[in-house]
């Protein structure tokens, strides 16, 4: 059970900094045709693009990125404690 928490945690990190990266990346004038942030684009968009159609942008700042961790942070916790009340 453990290893399973801890691949769980290890994902939902991983899936964490690639939106953070996919965020941060722009500020530095990386291109979105960079392969490298076509990743980040392909693997965020799925949760990033439902969370900018239910938020507006306020004052041109996109607060999807910020939305999108917090539901992480909460999936994961409930994950964690759903499977650490099934091992006892």
């Amino acid at each position: 059970m453990r290893t399973l928490l801890q691949v769980i945690s290890l994902a939902f990190t991983l899936y964490s900094f690639a939106i953070i990266a996919r965020s941060l990346l722009p500020w530095f004038n990386v291109s979105p045709y960079h392969p490298a942030m076509q990743f980040l684009i392909q693997i965020t968009e799925p949760l990033l693009a439902p969370i900018r159609q239910n938020i507006p942008s306020i004052g041109g700042l996109d607060f999807s990125p910020m939305v999108a961790l917090l539901i992480l942070w909460f999936i994961e916790q409930l994950l964690r404690t759903l499977l650490l009340s099934l091992a006892y």
